[in-house]
Parts: structure tokens; C-alpha cells; sequence
């Protein structure tokens, strides 16, 4: 029995992920020879067969990846709009934007396609082999974790607009945490994806039934759109901060604010407790948010996401989404996944992020990645909507300004900020930084407790850092089920 704890320290490799069994498979993975991305591609196809409400091959995927000579790179595997998607369609709806899960919202899942294109670069194992784990748990069941029960009950709601979605789900009667959950559908699929590669499934008889699904129920997503994904490597942007750069996804992702906020921030206070500290590290949030929410598009809620470093040096942060907890809400019939509503982040016509067809929308995952003296320091990501650069703006405030450990940077209480000058504040704030703030002006949610009733709104963190000594230290957020494992 393998022990699973919130943080960890290796002296090889390292892995973070949101579920003990994904972590479980990318460890698996690296024992066997594999490379920290092909660890990284098993634990995010297990992620989505063990927590459906957050992602799943309906879905985007995007990645950094740090070489162990220290060159960084990101992938894009966002998916676009369909073709037929054009600003017409979106007129009659408030202010042209598409409903939340509306059919119209559906985009190109990315997810099989970035795999593909992350293994032929950096990967090392025989592809089929890494999606053993997922197929296993699809075909057996699995005992469904806390955290997954609760996110999955409170969204029982959404499962109910589409038949297949709600039989496949089990609305009205979501399992609770422990209860055994199969999925021998998404266990067929996947076994196709382990042998006949990303092909099999854009190009296969699963496309043409997700189209088909669709556009029953008045979308426009077609077998053509398909056909025509593509990811793409592309150049981070950084900054330095605390003599640290740091990296992120260019746009359509809105990782430009977490870097606007750094630059922003300059040099914080050393104590921690310094409320006047927090004050300025929320009003540079503010700022970069705001900034990202008019500049970010295509320049041509619910994630997970994995962190893995290999004993050869090799680092990924790897996230993939559906959006909105479980997605669109419409099932793909005897696929076994739902396909995600990244459409919802279109803006109205006219807009730099507005509708328009082939185009990818604005997106909220974020994954982070940082160096020192030219050498992998810290991967990260944090999963939960607008959470994302928020929470990655308040763990990299307290690692590299204040000199927190990883582990207690991700557990310390945080905040955030939300629409209307309001600032939802986490229980265990010091009451002296939280008086500060509202003093400051900002007010408080009209409900405390939030959409999920509790800690997830403040996000779930996952990373990994090397120390000045050579070790790795693997941390996990206490709000989701993730766990560290180290080697």
C-alpha cells in the first residue's frame, strides 16, 4: 500500500496531481522508464475518468514544460469554435453573449490531440501503455473521492438538461465519496485512443456521434471541426520576480495577468502578516484581471491539473478542462464524457474575444512554471476558474517574497476577488488583514458559501519545487483529494 500524503520530498522525480489514483499511475509510469510527460499523460487520462465533473477527452488541454537544460515551453491544445459558428447565431441572447451551457458553447475537445503531440516530443513509453490505468478504472470502477462526491452532488443540476448525460452520471442519485462508480463506455473509448492514437478519435465514429449529440439539441459543432484540430507549441511569456522568471501560456490563456500582477507588485514587504501587503497584492490582481478581460483573445469553474518531474530533470505541468463542471452537460451517447462549454468565454460580437467561427476563446487554465540561474525551480498550477491566476499570484507572493515553504504557501487561507468590487475572503484570513481589506473598500459576497459551498472556490493548488540542495518537494491543496509522491 502505497502511503499518499499532501506534500512529499524526492530525490529523482516527483509527482502532484488531484487524485491519489492518478498519482498512483504517473508514479507507475516513471518506474517503468517512463518520461515525467508520458507520467503526466497517464495521470490526466485516469483525472478524467475519476473526477468527470472537472475534465475528461471532451475537453482542452494546455502544458508547460521546463527541459532539464532549462528551456521552457508551452503547448496550446485549446480547442476552437465550430466553423458554423458565426456572430448571427449569438444575437438574440443578453448582451450577444452564449448562455453558460448552452449547445452553442460547445468547442473542439483538444485534450487526445495534445497528448499526441506532447508524447512524440517528449515521450519515452510505448503510447497504449499509458492509459492502462484509466482503462482499468473505466472497465472496474472506482471508489469515488471526497471532494469529487461533493462537487458532484452539488452540480447533480446539470446533469439533468440531456438523458445521456443524466443516466450516464446518475442524476438524483450521485454517488457518494467511497461508493464504487464504472464507466465501461469511456473504457471502450479509451482503449481506442490506446491503439489506433489520436486519429481514432477525431477522425472516428466517437466525433461523428458527439456532432450528432450536439447538434440534436440546436448546436452547430460538426464532424469537419473535428477533423480540422490542431494544437500548437508556442513561445512563453515571463517575467522575473524575486530574481525568479517566471513563465506562463501566451493568450487565447489569460496567464498575462498573473505576470501584470508581478510586475505590478515589484517587492513586497518581508512579513507576511503586513496587511497593507495583501492590500497591494489584491489591487495588482484587480488590475491584471481587468487588463487580461479587455486585451486576451485568440490572437490568430472546472480544471486538473498534474505536475510531474522525472529523474532526468524533465518537468511538465500539464491541465486540462472541461470549463464549468461538467462541461455543456451533453454527453456523448455510448462514449462515456461529456463535451466542455469553453464557448461561454466568447464575449459579444465585436470584441477582440467576440464569436467568431474556427477561433479559440478566451481561456481561464493557467499552468505556471518558473527557473532560477536558468534551471527549473518551481511547476504549478491551480485549478478553479478565475481562481487560477489569483491563487498562482498569491503561492508565488508567499514562496518567493516571503520564503514560505511550498506546502504552506498552498494551505495558507486566500482570497478572491469577484465581480463588483467584492473580495470573497477564505476562513482562517488574520482578522487584522481581513479588516484591512474591507476597510480598503472591498465588500463582501452576498453569500459566503459560494457555488460549491466552501473551500473550492479559493481554487486547488498543485506543484512541484527543487530546492538549492537538488530535492524535490511535491505539495497539494488540502481543498481538493490530490495527493504528492515522491521518488
Amino acid at each position: 500500500m502505497v502511503e499518499l500524503n499532501k506534500s512529499a520530498v524526492g530525490s529523482k522525480s516527483m509527482v502532484a496531481t488531484g487524485n491519489p489514483l492518478a498519482a498512483q499511475a504517473a508514479q507507475m509510469i516513471l518506474n517503468k522508464g517512463g518520461s515525467a510527460v508520458d507520467a503526466a499523460i497517464a495521470a490526466d487520462a485516469v483525472l478524467g475518468v475519476v473526477e468527470p465533473m472537472a475534465t475528461s477527452i471532451g475537453g482542452d488541454l494546455l502544458a508547460m514544460v521546463v527541459q532539464p537544460d532549462g528551456n521552457v515551453h508551452s503547448y496550446n491544445g485549446t480547442g476552437r469554435s465550430p466553423a458554423a459558428l458565426t456572430p448571427d447565431l449569438v444575437e438574440g441572447f443578453t448582451n450577444g453573449r452564449i448562455p453558460e451551457r448552452h449547445p452553442l458553447s460547445v468547442t473542439t475537445p483538444g485534450v487526445v490531440r495534445g497528448w499526441h503531440d506532447l508524447h512524440v516530443r517528449y515521450g519515452r513509453m510505448d503510447w497504449a501503455r499509458l492509459f492502462d490505468s484509466a482503462i482499468a478504472l473505466a472497465q472496474d470502477g472506482f471508489a469515488v473521492a471526497p471532494v469529487a462526491a461533493r462537487e458532484w452532488a452539488l452540480f447533480d443540476g446539470v446533469l439533468k438538461q440531456d438523458p445521456n448525460c443524466a443516466a450516464l452520471y446518475k442524476a438524483g442519485n450521485s454517488p457518494a465519496s467511497g461508493e464504487r462508480f464504472l464507466n465501461p463506455a469511456l473504457a471502450s473509448v479509451l482503449r481506442g485512443i490506446a491503439h489506433e492514437g489520436y486519429k481514432g478519435f477525431y477522425g472516428g465514429a466517437v466525433a461523428g456521434a458527439a456532432a450528432k449529440a450536439v447538434q440534436a439539441m440546436g448546436g452547430v459543432l460538426d464532424v469537419t471541426d473535428f477533423e480540422k484540430h490542431s494544437g500548437n507549441y508556442c513561445e512563453p511569456v515571463s517575467t522575473v520576480f524575486c530574481n525568479t522568471r517566471v513563465y506562463q501560456c501566451p493568450p487565447n490563456t489569460h496567464g498575462v495577468a498573473v505576470l501584470h500582477a508581478l510586475d505590478e507588485l515589484g517587492e513586497l514587504s518581508p512579513d507576511p502578516n503586513e496587511p497593507a501587503g495583501f492590500f497591494k497584492m489584491v489591487e495588482a490582481t484587480e488590475s491584471a484581471m481587468r487588463y487580461a478581460s479587455k486585451t486576451v483573445s485568440d490572437p490568430a469553474g472546472n480544471t486538473v491539473c498534474t505536475v510531474v518531474v522525472d529523474a532526468d530533470g524533465l518537468a511538465i505541468t500539464l491541465m486540462s478542462s472541461i470549463f464549468k463542471r461538467f462541461g455543456s452537460g451533453i454527453a456523448v451517447p455510448g462514449a462515456g464524457f461529456v463535451l466542455q462549454n469553453r464557448g461561454f468565454g466568447f464575449s459579444s460580437p465585436g470584441h477582440i474575444n467576440g464569436v467568431a467561427p474556427g477561433k479559440r476563446p478566451y481561456h481561464t487554465v493557467v499552468p505556471g512554471t518558473s527557473t532560477r540561474d536558468g534551471k527549473f525551480y518551481l511547476s504549478m498550477g491551480v485549478v478553479g476558474g478565475l481562481m487560477q491566476p489569483q491563487g498562482q499570484i498569491q503561492i508565488l507572493s508567499r514562496v518567493l517574497a516571503w520564503g514560505q515553504t511550498l506546502q504552506s504557501a498552498i494551505d495558507a487561507p486566500r482570497w478572491r476577488l469577484e465581480a463588483g468590487n467584492t473580495l470573497a475572503i477564505e476562513k482562517g484570513m488574520p482578522i487584522a488583514i481581513e479588516t484591512f481589506l474591507r476597510e480598503a473598500g472591498y465588500k463582501l459576497p452576498a453569500t459566503t458559501a459560494g457555488e460549491l459551498g466552501g473551500r473550492s472556490d479559493f481554487g486547488g493548488a498543485h506543484a512541484v519545487l527543487r530546492d538549492k540542495d537538488g530535492l524535490l518537494h511535491g505539495a497539494a491543496d488540502p481543498r481538493k483529494d490530490g495527493v504528492s509522491l515522491g521518488g
